[in-house]
């Protein structure tokens, strides 16, 4: 186990790769990240991991037309209970999105279901070319952990 200059634990791929199962296999949502005119664009979906990929349903928008054939970046989060208390944990898969043709992966058969009304028909599978995680156990005191530092007296700088 490594763990880096900020105390997260970095995770093997083998074990980041469980995580991102277990998330597709929860029903979790992650998020799509592709590169759009110099600016970043992000959207969550709900994903499926099938056959060592990420596969995310879209629709024929600003999405699909700048991530299929791109390299793109795909992240979910979670939480899992440790010995000593919950432990939050981050896993980035970076690799190729890639069309899916309609026949590879027929409803029910590991596509991930819609979540939303009206869900796009189209079906992206990113690679895992590079996979990275991490697992830290969230700090719930003290400054950058969600809690505001104490104000100053009035009429004394900080």
């Amino acid at each position: 186990m490594w763990i880096d200059q900020r105390g997260s634990e970095v995770l093997s791929r083998a074990e980041s790769l469980r995580l991102l199962a277990a998330a597709a296999g929860g029903g979790a949502v992650g998020r799509l990240a592709v590169s759009s005119d110099g600016a970043p664009l992000l959207q969550p979906f709900n994903f499926a991991y099938v056959a060592g990929q990420v596969v995310v349903r879209v629709g024929d928008g600003l999405m699909w037309r700048r991530a299929a054939g791109r390299l793109v970046a795909f992240e979910v989060e979670g939480t899992d209970a440790g010995a000593f208390g919950p432990l939050a944990w981050s896993v980035v898969v970076r690799g190729l999105a890639s069309p899916v043709p309609d026949d590879t992966l027929a409803a029910g058969s590991g596509a991930p279901a819609p979540l939303v009304p009206s869900p796009g028909d189209r079906l992206l599978a990113v690679r895992a070319d590079a996979v990275t995680g991490r697992r830290f156990a969230p700090r719930t005191s003290g400054v950058g952990a969600g809690t505001a530092p104490t104000p100053a007296p009035a009429g004394r700088p900080r």
